[in-house]
């Protein structure tokens, strides 16, 4: 066809011996098939592969057949075509991976109810008027019908292609060719047509010319319209083929070369930031850096005196004490020292909606001129990670408030579940209301379970009179979606019995006839088919089956795509007036919902897939070609949005002076559901509100898996903008460097690949690196073009041009969603880089801190962002054996990295001194629980042998003792005033420190030295995000007991110190001669340690009141009676080695 959206058929032939060992592997197949309403499949060539670098070649032969038009083929206007294609892709799943061709399945439905918005997969629509065909007719953004005909005749897209090849282009109505109404397109859209491209340009590279091609100032005339000649005369365009729209070199008007100068207006106008940096009030942290030297010189000539003055009388004792005070002081010296510069920042959200959001000379129509966001949510069981979670997770992002055009949110489902596809469809469906009525009404927060369940007054500051009538019914459907979501197991469960029995009957019926056939009278023979899971729509589930099949099991599946909701149209949709079907009035809002896409990686037998880490890049490559939004914000499945406007506060650090060289936006992680006292340091303030704080006045915060808005060029491996200019002394501060003279453009010194000065991007050579996606190759330089900050004032270098990014999404056709799903088979990472220098790193299972190692040991520079509302929030485990397999998980992927190429200590000279210590202590932290234990145990073995770490308790330990002590609680409550956080949980924080440095870390240490001396691999479970089984109390998992070897340290260090303290009492009591002081020094240390392992045993005793009371006066009269057996076998004696008389004795 001529169509602009239906692709020239282009078939490839692949030599069958060529050398794949010097090049990534190709895809084993071109072929595209898809699947008609009727049955039909029909295969055609995907997009052609752009050949490039080593992969062009004489291997292989490509041509092309043009049929031109002709009065028996007259095009589809293409404003509808490319509509009608998009719509063909919202209502197919795809599937596709190795060795199997990709194939799109047309689902009637998606979901057992009915899809309402016209954006969503199997949205409802008239049926296809020829006879025996089963189809749905094409429509518009509204849901409307498209009819390519005058005559309004109801044809579907397959029938309308059949009639256009094999009827040659006759109407089966009205019998009369099809004609184009290019003018009433025109009108309806209310834009122009763009111009075709030209010859042999793909679409990325006709959307960065475009995007290029838009002035820093659109030339209005006196009128308000465009005005062309002052356009033609001030920037030397001429009329023709590709010059509106295709500049001569240098026409963008960013690449600072002279060739265009800044409007005078511009240069003029005063400029004003987005963010402001807010220095922590010197009357803290001048005291703060004062104590911290302070402590650090006391510790010095308290550790010099130790080792000078040693305990003759216990020199085992004496010398364990000093090696781990040695210890303890090196690894609080780490924990301090990155924390001498905190920083506070703020945004201004007003200056980001006038520079980009507001009607001007240079965006004439207001529309967002704001980068796009691919928000990437991952999950991978739906029995850990309940899909109603997931679910809600999807709502609040579809409600965020950010420009509906430039959003777009795919899940990740590891597990390939029908059930969290089902439960993804229903919260679709459920967003058609839900979002408008966020917007309407200004709702906050946009998680409907959270919203619905506050505790607040819901009705405060509403001033509209039908908030109540909309708020009620919003919530009765709320309810009506969570019951069809927790009933989605047992619907399909049905579904599929129903099926299956369905083909046990064809089977056995297929059977008899072949039996009959044959002659046989002997027809008990069983039949036995595979037991599948099967789809709304009544075809086979092509990810994992309930009961695990070849090639349908978990690690086991094919790659899925399946649009969830279609991009949304370019202009503002309204909603309709009040109707008895639409019970909530939306004429006022637009109901436009942002892209979404479900998205199951291929996975195989024989592949590593690398768990998160993997599905992470798949993501990346996958969105890439749809979408290729150029900032991406990472959510776990039970990480709501809890701010709508969180992600426009990160942008307004993202595009910024100086923003290009930001590779990440980190959220604090915050937390509901956790019980009022934070028995377990769930919260994990100190960490989040101190040390993150302090680390955003370095180099910038360490990447912590989620909440986290990423620069895709930074997760490309690429190095930050003008890095050659800046390197590292030997302090935290970098240093100036003079620039080489260098005849690389400003653009190509952005796209700088690696670690090494001297490897310039070449786009030629990147499928070594990226694969053999040309595609994905091409989105690379659109992506970095539109990342690029406002080029608003002239001290922003790299800059891009404003109102560059108005212009419409490209529609989404099937090739393109074809070629995302050959990028996320499993094969596609072989031979690449993915994984080792680009994307998410693998070789860890803490991939996220080593991913934004790798980005600030390239020179990067990442930013904390704290909102006055929490931006973000999320569950955490409040049972105990859950949190400590957290913090295992934690320290066993910092022992990793310790032991790795990603150790601080071989750090680029581009990571500043204090950031590489912070570095380095996350790897080191874990190594701490070896001297703690031993630390734990000391007081015990004082008490049980009599000695003390000293000589004797003088004057001079006690001051140095004192002073240490005191600075440590001048330090922690001036901590506690630059990081707004209470005492209570900077104590809970020292409690859960030595709980999970007694229990989890030690047991990483060991995990860790198997791995890297016996290569024993470490597997670990997801964390579960479902709540307790009692549902009368919301903190009912706290008091479950569940038994874990993680225990056993703890519990061996609790007890050994209690029946220590009597053994103490006992023997000093029966003395001739009491040691009260080393009684005392030892009850001391003793009391230290039991009362920071409080929690633990808190946790141990279950719920309050449902301990036994026998169980403590067992364990007092144990410890009584252990006491006086120790006593017993070791008695006290006199001065001349006999027992006093009038002592107690065993008879």
């Amino acid at each position: 066809m001529a169509s602009d959206s239906y692709r020239d058929a282009r078939v490839h032939r692949l030599s069958e011996d060529m050398d794949s060992q010097m090049r990534p592997p190709l895809a084993p197949s071109v072929t595209f098939g898809r699947r008609t309403a009727s049955g039909r499949y029909v295969s055609y060539s995907r997009d052609s592969i752009e050949l490039s670098g080593d992969l062009s070649n004489g291997d292989y032969a490509n041509y092309t057949v043009h049929i031109p038009p002709t009065p028996d083929n007259q095009p589809m206007d293409p404003t509808i075509s490319a509509k009608v294609e998009e719509q063909y892709v919202s209502n197919s799943i795809f599937t596709g991976g190795f060795n199997s061709v990709t194939r799109a399945h047309l689902m009637d439905k998606v979901i057992d109810s009915e899809a309402q918005h016209p954006q969503m997969a199997g949205a409802k629509g008239s049926s296809c008027s020829l006879p025996g065909c089963d189809g749905k007719v094409m429509s518009d953004e509204r849901g409307v019908d498209i009819l390519p005909c005058e005559c309004d005749f109801k044809i579907c897209r397959d029938c309308y292609i059949d009639a256009q090849k094999n009827a040659g282009g006759i109407c089966p109505g009205c019998k009369e060719p099809y004609r184009a109404e290019l003018e009433e397109a025109i009108m309806e859209t209310n834009r122009p047509l763009s111009l075709p491209p030209p010859p042999g340009m793909s679409k990325m590279e006709r959307r960065l010319s475009m995007m290029k091609s838009t002035k820093s100032v659109l030339l209005r005339s006196q009128t308000g319209d465009f005005d062309h000649n002052r356009w033609l005369y001030e920037t030397k365009g001429t009329y023709g083929y590709g010059n509106a729209f295709w500049p001569k070199e240098g026409g963008a008007g960013n690449e600072n070369d002279g060739t265009e100068a800044s409007p005078p207006e511009l240069l003029n106008r005063p400029w004003r930031p987005l963010t402001r940096k807010l220095k922590v009030p010197a009357a803290v942290l001048s005291p703060y850096r004062l104590l911290i030297f302070i402590r650090l010189a006391a510790l010095v000539l308290f550790l010099t005196w130790r080792i000078k003055h040693p305990n003759q009388d216990a020199m085992w004792l004496w010398g364990m004490s000093v090696v781990c005070e040695i210890w303890f002081g090196f690894s609080w010296l780490l924990d301090q020292l990155p924390k001498l510069c905190p920083v506070n920042r703020a945004t201004d959200l007003a200056v980001l909606k006038e520079k980009f959001e507001t009607p001007g000379p240079d965006n004439p129509t207001g529309k967002s001129d704001l980068p796009g966001i691919d928000v990437f949510v991952s999950t991978a069981d739906p029995e850990k990670e309940p899909p109603l979670v997931t679910a809600n997770t999807i709502l609040s992002i579809l409600a965020a408030d950010y420009p509906v055009e430039k959003l777009a949110c795919y899940v990740s489902d590891d597990g390939g579940a029908l059930l969290t596809f089902e439960a993804m469809a229903e919260a679709a469906s459920f967003a058609n209301l839900w979002v408008p009525f966020c917007r309407k009404h200004d709702i906050e927060p946009r998680n409907p379970e959270t919203y619905f369940n506050l505790k607040r007054d819901p009705y405060k500051n509403k001033v509209r009179a039908d908030f109540v009538k909309d708020r009620r019914r919003v919530k009765r459907e709320y309810d009506e979606f969570k019951v069809r979501t927790n009933g989605l197991p047992d619907s399909i469960r049905r579904r599929s019995d129903a099926y299956h029995a369905r083909e046990e009957i064809k089977a056995m019926k297929i059977h008899r006839q072949k039996v009959a056939a044959a002659g046989d009278d002997d027809v008990s023979e069983p039949v036995k088919i595979l037991k599948a899971t099967w789809m709304a729509d009544g075809t086979h589930w092509p990810g994992t089956w309930t009961t695990p099949a070849p090639e349908h099991s978990r690690g086991d599946h094919a790659g899925i795509i399946q649009v969830m909701l279609k991009p949304p149209s370019d202009e503002p949709l309204r909603g309709v007036v009040l109707e008895e079907d639409k019970p909530v009035d939306f004429s006022e809002v637009d109901i436009r919902l942002p892209l979404l896409v479900y998205v199951s990686r291929e996975k195989r037998p024989g592949y590593d897939h690398n768990k998160k880490a993997g599905a992470m890049n798949a993501l990346v490559r996958a969105s890439a070609i749809m979408s290729n939004g150029p900032f991406i914000l990472n959510l776990d499945c039970d990480h709501y949005v809890y701010n709508s406007q969180a992600m426009k506060e990160g942008m307004c650090f993202m595009m910024d002076r100086g923003g290009d060289r930001i590779c990440y936006v980190q959220f604090p992680q915050r937390f509901e559901g956790i019980d009022p006292s934070d028995r377990y340091a769930n919260h994990n303030t100190v960490f989040f509100d101190g040390n993150m704080r302090a680390l955003d006045g370095l180099q910038g915060p360490v990447y912590v898996g989620t909440g986290c808005l990423f620069r895709r060029m930074a997760l490309y491996g690429f190095d930050p903008p003008r890095s050659k200019e800046r390197t590292s002394c030997c302090c935290c501060f970098p240093r100036l460097k003079r620039p080489k003279p260098s005849a690389v453009s400003e653009e190509n010194r952005a796209l700088r690949m690696g670690d090494s000065d001297d490897e310039e991007l070449s786009v030629c050579l990147n499928p070594k690196k990226f694969g053999n996606s040309s595609f994905l190759i091409d989105s690379i330089p659109v992506a970095e073009y539109q990342g690029r900050p406002l080029a608003d004032h002239p001290s922003i270098k790299n800059g891009r041009p404003p109102g560059a990014l108005t212009i419409p999404r490209d529609l989404l056709d099937a090739s393109t969603v074809a070629e995302a799903v050959n990028v996320i088979s499993c094969w596609y990472e072989d031979k690449t880089e993915w994984g080792q220098r680009i994307g998410w790193i693998y070789g860890s299972v803490t991939e996220d801190v080593v991913t934004g190692y790798r980005m600030h040991n390239r020179g990067w520079k990442s930013v904390y962002c704290v909102t006055k509302r929490d931006a973000f929030r999320g569950t955490a485990p409040i049972n105990l054996t859950d949190r400590l397999h957290q913090v295992l998980r934690w320290a066993t992927g910092s022992v990793e990295i310790f032991f790795s190429r990603n150790n601080a200590l071989l750090a680029s000279t581009r990571m500043k001194f204090l950031q590489r210590l912070a570095y380095l202590n996350v790897g080191i932290y874990p190594f701490t629980s070896i001297f703690l234990i031993v630390y734990c145990f000391l007081p015990a073995l004082c008490l049980f042998s009599g000695q003390f770490i000293v000589q004797t308790l003088n004057v001079t330990f006690l001051v140095y003792l004192l002073v240490i002590t005191l600075t440590l609680c001048m330090l922690a409550v001036l901590e506690i005033k630059w990081a707004g956080i209470n005492l209570e949980e900077w104590w809970r924080n020292e409690q859960f420190w030595l709980i999970g440095g007694t229990s989890a870390h030690l047991a990483a240490v060991l995990q860790g030295l198997l791995k890297v001396i016996a290569g024993i691999e470490i597997s670990f479970t997801l964390t579960s995000k479902s709540a307790g089984d009692d549902v009368d109390d919301e903190f009912a998992d706290l008091y479950v007991v569940k038994w874990t070897s993680l225990m056993i340290p703890p519990i061996t260090i609790m007890m050994t110190n209690l029946i220590a303290i009597a053994v103490g009492f006992s023997r000093t009591i029966y003395s001739v001669i009491p040691q009260w002081s080393r009684l005392l020094g030892g009850v001391f240390f003793s009391f230290w340690v039991l009362a920071h392992l409080y929690p633990f045993a808190k946790g141990l005793m279950g719920r309050r009141g449902r301990t036994p009371t026998i169980v403590f006066i067992w364990s007092g009269l144990i410890a009584i009676t252990i006491s006086l057996l120790w006593v017993a076998i070791k008695p006290p004696s006199s001065a001349n080695g006999q027992i006093p008389s009038g002592t107690f004795q065993f008879p």
